[in-house]
């Protein structure tokens, strides 16, 4: 059975009970989520009951209560030990676990919670909740909200707001301690290298099934929980379908295999890597410009992913050197700005450049607060990630030019996990290739 350092989660937890301020805050595990009649999805921890108590079992709920004094604060509410569950469903922490192992001032059983709920938060003035997320919590948690408003005009005590916990912990997890940096390059380093196995091993596969089962394979091997979301194996035309996962077409010689694969570690840290290889061993000449044009444009945003900058200016220097790119092989035309203000580039690339990784592959955090760009700092983990995908899909936007067939097919896509630093960032995934030097064989 897995169990973290609890020293990492209860230094989490004293900065989560300063923001709170006095504040009751009401945090629910995962559940167990039916998948045939009598099975369930494997188990995957809510990323942020997760990141404050590193508790790893469904059905659970920490409250964490800082207008109570140390020893009082943290408490659980977990499923109690039960040996007849335990045989069909495996271990428990169970009650005295959860206080002895994952240092809880006080833990109860979960069928506790709607008894004790008000004796522990009666005295605060705000509720912190997510609301929408947990419907039968929910019920409970407005229900005694409701009637704390109530006694309120009497006794003068009691929760008159409720606010959700994301106000406070995308901020704590958008920047990234020295642990999740190291958890991180795990993550990554694992990912990178199930990348270069597929490169290495690529003119042995016939099928895009079997590149999922060699890279995954791998990420069990290595120790991962798995990988990190539906592994991305796309082959030919597939490339240009943005979330593929069908994964089960056959590899043509002459055609590229694009790859958008990460493993997720046992502790949730993910990586989230993008390759796309020659089929055959070569590029064709059409194939080739269109790698050196997105190869540029992502080696130009990573160097742009420093302290200081923004996630919008990431973005937008790897798309201005794209549709350059395109424009001199002749896939766009017109002038650039305009090009890029009125979006006629859209239907070769439809995304953003990047997103924020860390125990959700999509990690949380704000990338714009109203009007103004959130400043890149130390710390910040995020993807860069430009693309060109050209296919029929998407009709060509009215004074841009008509698509040749020798064109339509190739979808490429370059991705690396970018640390951001004072004056150099550091790319997490740079033991996967990616020089057409390396990817020719």
């Amino acid at each position: 059975m897995f169990k973290p350092d609890c020293r990492v989660f209860e230094e989490r937890r004293e900065i989560f009970f300063k923001k709170l301020n006095g504040k009751a805050a009401i945090i629910p595990s995962s559940s167990l989520v039916r998948h045939h009649a009598d099975c369930e999805y494997p188990f995957r921890q809510d990323s942020n009951f997760w990141y404050l108590t590193g508790f790893d079992e469904p059905d659970s709920i920490a409250l964490f209560l800082s207008h109570k004094p140390k020893g009082e604060r943290f408490i659980l509410f977990v499923a109690p030990k039960d040996i007849l569950s335990e045989v069909w469903h495996g271990f428990r922490w169970g009650i005295e676990g959860a206080e002895r192992e994952f240092k809880a001032d006080k833990a109860h059983s979960i069928n506790e919670f709607k008894d004790l709920l008000p004796v522990y938060i009666g005295e605060s003035e705000e509720i912190v909740y997510s609301i929408g997320k947990h419907t039968k919590i929910e019920k409970i948690v407005l229900e005694i909200f409701s009637q704390q408003q109530e006694a309120r005009s009497r006794v003068g005590i009691g929760a008159n707001s409720i606010k959700s916990p994301e106000i406070y912990l995308n901020e704590m997890r958008l920047i990234k301690s020295d642990f999740e940096i190291n958890r991180m390059r795990e993550a990554t380093q694992i990912s990178a290298e199930a990348h270069e196995l597929v490169r290495e091993s690529i003119s042995s596969k016939k099928n895009e099934r079997q590149i999922q089962g060699l890279i995954e394979g791998f990420f069990l091997e290595k120790g991962a929980r798995g990988p990190a979301y539906n592994s991305i194996v796309a082959s030919g035309d597939n490339a240009c379908i943005l979330h593929y996962t069908l994964n089960n077409s056959e590899l043509n010689n002459g055609d590229l295999l694009l790859v958008d694969a990460g493993c997720s570690l046992i502790d949730y840290y993910n990586g989230d890597i993008t390759r796309t290889f020659p089929i055959g061993g070569k590029f064709s000449k059409e194939q080739k410009l269109i790698y050196e044009i997105v190869l540029e444009a992502q080696k130009t945003a990573i160097k742009n992913s420093v302290k200081g900058s923004n996630s919008t200016n990431v973005h937008n220097v790897a798309l201005r050197i794209l549709v350059e790119g395109l424009k001199e092989i002749g896939l766009l035309r017109g002038d650039t700005d305009g090009i890029i203000e009125n979006g006629s580039y859209k239907h070769l690339y439809m995304h953003r450049t990047g997103h924020w990784l860390g125990l959700d592959v999509h990690d949380v955090g704000a990338y714009r607060m109203g009007e103004y760009d959130v400043p890149l700092q130390n710390g910040m983990i995020l993807t860069v990630e430009p693309g060109i995908y050209i296919s029929d899909r998407i009709p060509v936007p009215e004074g841009q030019p008509s698509i040749e067939e020798k064109w339509k097919g190739i979808g490429i896509r370059i991705e690396d996990d970018v640390l951001v630093n004072e004056k150099e960032p550091e790319i997490l995934s740079f033991a996967a290739l990616k020089e057409i030097s390396d990817l020719e064989y």
